[in-house]
C-alpha cells in the first residue's frame, strides 16, 4: 500500500480548488441573475437582500463539504483533483468511507488548518503520511491501485476488532 505524499495531495488540494472556484462563479452568475429577477417583481428589498445573504452564506459553507465529502465517499474514492494525480481516500482496510466519516474528515481540516496548516504539513511527515484530519477521521490518503486487490485488505493495520463501516 503506497501512501500518498505531501506534494501530490498539495497539487490535488489546488486543482480542488480550482473545480470548488468554477462552482463559485457559476453559483454567482445564477445568483446575481436571481437577485435581479426578484428585484424587478417588486418583492420588498430587505426581504429579498436577507434571503439572498442567507443563501449565499448556506452555498459558501456547504459547497466544499458537499463535493468533498460526496467525491471521497462516492465508489470513486476521490475528489477530481485526486484522481487527476492518482490518489484515493481510504478507511484503515483500504475500502471506500462513508459519507458520514468523509464529512468528519472534511470538517476535521478546519482543525489541520489551525496553526498555521501545520496539521496538513504533518502529512509529509507521519509514517503513514497521514495529516491532522486523517488521524482523526481515521482515514488515508494512498496512490491509486492498478488492480482492486491492491486495497482489498490493508495487513499493515491489523484491526482485532471486528470491522464494519463508520463505527
Amino acid at each position: 500500500m503506497m501512501h500518498s505524499g505531501f506534494w501530490k495531495r498539495l497539487a490535488a488540494f489546488v486543482l480542488d480548488s480550482v473545480v470548488l472556484y468554477v462552482g463559485y462563479i457559476v453559483f454567482i452568475i445564477i445568483f446575481g441573475l436571481s437577485a435581479v429577477i426578484l428585484e424587478n417583481r417588486g418583492l420588498d428589498n430587505e426581504v429579498v437582500k436577507i434571503a439572498l445573504g442567507i443563501t449565499a452564506l448556506l452555498f459558501y459553507i456547504s459547497w466544499p463539504w458537499l463535493y468533498y465529502a460526496i467525491m471521497e465517499s462516492s465508489k470513486i474514492k476521490a475528489t477530481v483533483g485526486k484522481l487527476a494525480v492518482g490518489i484515493i481516500v481510504v478507511d484503515t482496510y483500504g475500502q471506500r468511507i462513508r459519507f458520514v466519516r468523509a464529512s468528519a474528515r472534511n470538517w476535521s481540516k478546519v482543525i489541520s488548518a489551525l496553526p498555521l496548516f501545520a496539521g496538513f504539513i504533518i502529512a509529509g511527515m507521519t509514517k503513514n503520511k497521514q495529516a491532522l484530519h486523517d488521524f482523526i477521521a481515521k482515514t488515508y490518503v494512498i496512490n491509486k491501485p492498478y488492480n482492486h486487490n491492491q486495497t482489498s485488505r490493508m495487513n499493515e493495520y491489523p484491526n482485532k476488532e471486528h470491522h464494519t463501516q463508520d463505527q
